[in-house]
């Protein structure tokens, strides 16, 4: 019975995709004594009604005596918005049921003891592996301290990402391009490296999917970029240059914010975007820049588009760049997800983490 509404809860919850960071993604429904659906919500962003409060607010006085079903512990502090738990106590509930306890050390259990000694039954644990999959980026963010990393490229079936002279538009067909604009919206951040700002000139928005747009970032050692590019104009994005500590800042473009780390590299700038309440980055990088996110533990997952196209030639570039692998015993491998198809291309992807 209870999996039955906490799909529905799982459902609501993924309504806001890509756009609650810092917060997990949270539905709630509220049934009364009867077993009736009574009021439904989930937490639209950051600093708006947690999903608890808005299905309390639908369901009104037919909550009393009834169940809340959420696909996270309720809160017990006060943060932008006042506890959960409080409003459940408020409204009578006399049971609630929880996919999955919340990891954020002001919770982290608390919520579900405060209603357990008021008297409310709490039932945990249903469907808490779709719960887990749901909020695996801020999951890892709360445990890291770093965001989740995603890494996306396409190829052709013989695993080439360009001609040998550099040629690459387009790869994936018109269908698969939509996608990574649906991607895109999903995520914090999106990021890239100066020679990808060199040599395509990338836009990196949702074209319009999201509003605001995610935050383009470029890292780049030294700050050798083109004086005019479109991730310049930050009119249609934010974005941020992110670079080492010999580089000149007056060499910084216009119109960007600037940042500069003790060490231009992938791990640093992680926890930097994380503690910018960025739960989910996507990675669009060169395979140099791939590579070196992938040695320093930057990318949990890797999404690839896989073209009908046979493109060949020995030098031509292929998604990463060296790992340092020297046996196969050494070699990275995750779960491969149910390939799909995307026009006529397909889509693979394989999770590093869980």
């Amino acid at each position: 019975m209870w999996d039955l509404w906490m799909r529905r809860a799982l459902a609501l919850a993924a309504l806001a995709e890509g756009r609650t960071s810092p917060n997990p993604l949270v539905g709630a429904v509220v049934l009364n004594q009867e077993g009736r659906l009574v009021g439904e919500g989930f937490h639209c962003r950051a600093g708006e009604p947690h999903a608890e409060v808005g299905a309390l607010a639908q369901a009104g006085d037919a909550a009393h005596g009834g169940t809340l079903v959420v696909t996270l512990e309720p809160c017990c502090h006060h943060g932008r918005t006042p506890p959960c738990s409080e409003a459940v106590l408020r409204a009578g509930i006399a049971r609630v049921v929880v996919a999955l306890e919340d990891p954020d050390p002001r919770v982290a259990g608390g919520g579900i003891n405060q209603l357990r000694q008021a008297g409310v039954e709490v039932i945990s644990g249903v469907l808490r592996e779709e719960a887990r999959q749901q909020n695996r980026a801020f999951l890892h963010r709360v445990r890291t301290g770093r965001s989740y990393g995603i890494l996306k490229w396409a190829m052709g079936l013989d695993g080439r990402t360009a001609l040998p002279n550099g040629a690459s538009q387009w790869i994936s067909g018109s269908p698969a391009r939509d996608w990574v604009h649906q991607l895109r919206s999903g995520m914090d951040a999106v990021i890239v490296g100066g020679g990808t700002v060199r040599a395509d000139d990338p836009l990196l928005t949702s074209r319009g999917r999201r509003s605001p747009e995610p935050l383009r970032v470029v890292l780049s050692r030294g700050l050798d970029l083109p004086a005019s590019a479109q991730l310049w104009n930050t009119a249609v994005a934010p974005t941020l240059v992110v670079h080492g500590p010999d580089a000149d800042p007056q060499r910084l473009p216009s119109g960007p914010e600037g940042l500069g780390l003790s060490a231009c590299e992938p791990l640093p700038l992680m926890h930097h975007l994380a503690e910018r309440s960025c739960n989910q980055v996507l990675w669009e990088c060169g395979p140099e820049l791939a590579a070196a996110a992938i040695r320093q533990g930057c990318v949990q997952e890797v999404v690839a588009v896989v073209a009908p196209k046979l493109m060949g030639g020995l030098a031509a570039r292929t998604p990463l760049g060296e790992l340092g692998f020297t046996a196969m015993d050494q070699v990275l491998s995750g779960t491969l997800q149910p390939p799909r198809p995307i026009g006529e291309d397909w889509l693979l992807s394989l999770r590093l983490e869980g």
